[in-house]
């Protein structure tokens, strides 16, 4: 069994996958002023909680997109598991050719999210990360990682909205009812949501158009699961994505 870590700018995922197979998966809040010592125990309460022996652990992966918490939490699992821990990051093995500007820059998120599209859907492939920034990303029909974009999460965007303006409130996302709203709150929903969902399926064409060829497009992060529903196009949900990367990676890099 092996420990797999994704450090999010919100969250941190701690993942718990053995032969491939994903069991328990917890989460805790990012702390970037957090020291090893308090991620340790954190990371101790949530796996006694779930039953986990950290000795059980014969391996461990993370990714990160938060610098100053990798450290730490690299710290932590070793002092508790007695493991070094495969960082994703510039030369790992990730079976990909990545045809961007400098692939040294390719964010570790986008790699394990891309790998685990390959490895479990196919290619080609588009890639899109709903959470607290919005990505998607492109794996052509040669599994050539072929870059992307980025654009503010949903939630950001709705904090803007709230804190830039005198009479707009901070609501939550949530499924809106009609596109046409008839109330502030339900207005600003609408927008959140079906103007995402069709912000994605304008992404998706052009990429396809400029491709040349359609795409398998696989959703994951926190949001997928709200506003996919509301795209025209068809996009598979798996929430579990980085996971499955994170696997496969440490499949490709253990040995």
């Amino acid at each position: 069994m092996i420990l797999a870590v994704d450090i999010g700018n919100t969250h941190i995922v701690l993942g718990a996958i053995e032969r491939g197979e994903i069991g328990t998966i917890v989460r805790m809040h990012t702390e970037p002023n957090e020291t090893a010592a308090e991620y340790g125990i954190k990371i101790r309460q949530l796996l006694d909680f779930c039953g986990i022996d950290v000795k059980a652990f014969e391996g461990a992966i993370i990714s990160s997109v938060v610098p100053p918490v990798t450290d730490a939490i690299r710290t932590a699992v070793n002092h508790l598991t007695g493991l070094n821990s495969i960082i994703v990051g510039p030369g790992i093995r990730t079976g990909m050719n990545v045809r961007i500007d400098d692939p040294g820059t390719l964010a570790a998120d986008l790699a394990v999210g891309s790998v685990a599209a390959i490895a479990c859907y196919g290619c080609p492939a588009i890639i899109l990360d709903l959470d607290t920034a919005t990505t998607m990303v492109v794996v052509d029909k040669n599994a050539c990682y072929r870059g992307g974009a980025i654009m503010p999460g949903v939630r950001l965007g709705l904090q803007a909205l709230s804190s830039g303006t005198s009479l707009l409130p901070d609501i939550s996302v949530s499924m809106p009812g009609r596109v046409i709203a008839t109330n502030t709150v339900d207005a600003m929903r609408s927008g959140a949501v079906y103007a995402t969902a069709a912000m994605i399926d304008g992404m998706i064409e052009r990429m396809e158009e400029e491709l040349g060829y359609s795409c398998r497009v696989i959703a994951t992060g926190g949001l997928a699961s709200v506003i996919t529903p509301y795209c025209k196009k068809e996009i598979v949900c798996d929430e579990n994505l980085l996971m499955k990367g994170l696997w496969a990676l440490y499949e490709k890099n253990s040995r």
